[in-house]
């Protein structure tokens, strides 16, 4: 009988080992896998060179003549911006504005020309009864959300992260997670712009109105905008929900968890790109409201680094990005039902995922088609990306209502907007594969009735821009009347004018 015991307790020991194994086994390759991207990567590196200016893509190095620092006091720099431009108009100069810089095209920058740094004029100022911010078209979202914060107020409209400025985020006319919302220029009630004259002229949908809707989503090619009063909401407690979908269902799924739902303050979009299942699978995210809910203080985002390494190890892996999707769909079930202020949310800059590693780049593109054909278009990209030697690392699905306020608009009607960001070698071959797909997803966009952001590379060709943009051409007639030397100049303007 002890010898039965003994063998029973003998064989529970090697079951109980053998399980272990097994658990070491299975955790041992993802464990080591994310411990030695952890350690691989490298600390953020300024590249920058005296006498030059580059942007995001960190493939537009130009040299420059002049970099000019905006100072904070209102009449200091409505000043100096004033003389600046009568003195580049007199000498036959070229100017363009720069806030974070975080487009990839060239957009804040022209060759031999002045920049003209915005970001250090950031004043605040909050109407808290009419709910509207006055604030300096250089500060940064990361500036305005803590600002708002010690008011109860947060932003309306903005992108998915703090780090761009607020001139910038206008004159691309951003658009963010806020469901059935128009882009940023439905939240602007006015802005001051200091014109190509030198003068300042009130710009709103009373005054000045298609100066108004043409620096909207103009690329600062109309003057530079002194300062923005834009709409606010209240800051309030949202609960997180996620959803594992299939793509081929999202616009139905979009619908039942968010048109159907009644208050939903905020809400995403993922679909996976790990290539053993390319497309066929997506995670709707939303964040209902909360009533009667004490408020959170605004902290850090937690587990950046974590997050960070994982996001960062789907770079050029297959594996890796299989891993992220395991652990995005497990992240959903953790997620749901976590509490989150709207400035929590609003809160997070691109440091946190950005490609540190000077051989390679992160780029991005976005699509918008219309929501009956959302499906037909992730079919499309199924097919088109894998033809191409490009590593695509994320794609995030936005919704953005009909735009009645910008000249050069992307949304026409309601669209969804498809966010896809790669991770691009810093070499002429990887930029020609990229040029390709990029028409080539364009294209797909263009036979849907959709259309592209203008604020990326510039890899569309003219022909896809003017079909993309019908009233380009009489957007850039319009550039001629309000700036007949064409003072204000970017690489966008004279790679399309």
């Amino acid at each position: 009988m002890a010898t039965e015991n003994m063998k029973g307790r003998f064989t529970i020991r090697r079951i109980i080992l053998l399980l272990v194994v097994v658990v070491l086994i299975l955790i041992a390759r993802p464990v080591s896998f994310l411990l030695y991207n952890y350690f691989k990567d490298k600390k953020p590196v300024s590249t920058e060179r005296p006498g030059y200016t580059n942007d995001a893509s960190n493939l537009n190095e130009t040299k420059i003549g002049r970099l000019v620092k905006v100072p904070e006091g209102v009449d200091e720099a409505t000043e100096q911006i004033s003389q600046l431009i009568k003195q580049a108009k007199a000498e036959g100069k070229k100017i363009s504005i720069a806030g974070a810089q975080h487009s990839m095209g060239g957009h804040t920058i022209y060759p031999d020309g002045i920049v003209l740094d915005m970001k250090g004029f950031h004043y605040m100022r909050l109407d808290s009864i009419k709910n509207i911010l006055l604030v300096g078209s250089g500060a940064l979202w990361s500036e305005i959300i803590p600002y708002l914060e010690k008011s109860g107020r947060s932003v309306a409209v903005m992108q998915s992260n703090n780090s761009f400025s607020v001139g910038g985020s206008i004159s691309v006319n951003c658009h963010g997670w806020q469901p059935n919302s128009a882009p940023i220029a439905s939240t602007v009630e006015s802005f001051r712009l200091i014109n190509a004259n030198g003068d300042i002229v009130i710009c709103s949908r009373h005054e000045n109105t298609e100066l108004f809707s043409l620096v909207l989503g103009g690329y600062g090619l109309f003057g530079v905008i002194l300062d923005i009063n834009l709409k606010v909401t209240d800051n309030k407690m949202y609960r997180a929900q996620q959803h594992v979908i299939k793509s081929k269902d999202y616009i139905r799924e979009f619908d039942r968890f968010v048109k159907e739902k009644a208050g939903i303050g905020l809400a995403y979009g993922r679909i996976n790109i790990n290539p053993g299942n390319f497309m066929n699978e997506g995670i709707i995210t939303t964040f209902s409201i909360l009533q009667d809910t004490v408020m959170q203080a605004l902290e850090k985002s937690g587990y950046a680094s974590v997050r960070r390494t994982v996001f960062r190890s789907s770079a050029n892996s297959g594996y890796g990005k299989d891993l992220r999707w395991k652990a995005e769909k497990l992240a959903a079930s953790q997620m749901t039902g976590k509490k989150f202020s709207r400035n929590q949310l609003l809160n997070e800059g691109v440091e946190v995922f950005q490609n540190t590693d000077t051989a390679y780049t992160d780029i991005l593109h976005e699509y918008f088609i219309p929501r009956d054909s959302v499906i037909q278009f992730i079919e499309a990209v199924k097919k088109i990306i894998p033809a191409y030697k490009t590593d695509l690392l994320n794609i995030t699905v936005r919704n953005v209502k009909k735009d009645d306020d910008s000249f050069l608009r992307y949304a026409g009607e309601e669209v969804f907007g498809f966010v896809m960001l790669f991770n691009q070698s810093r070499n002429n071959a990887a930029e020609i594969e990229m040029r390709a797909l990029t028409q080539k997803l364009i294209d797909a966009a263009l036979a849907l009735k959709g259309t592209y952001y203008l604020p990326y590379r510039l890899h569309a060709s003219r022909e896809q821009m003017y079909r993309a943009y019908p009233n380009a051409k009489a957007f850039f007639l319009l550039k001629k009347k309000y700036d007949p030397d064409e003072i204000f100049q970017n690489r966008f303007y004279s790679t399309y004018k």
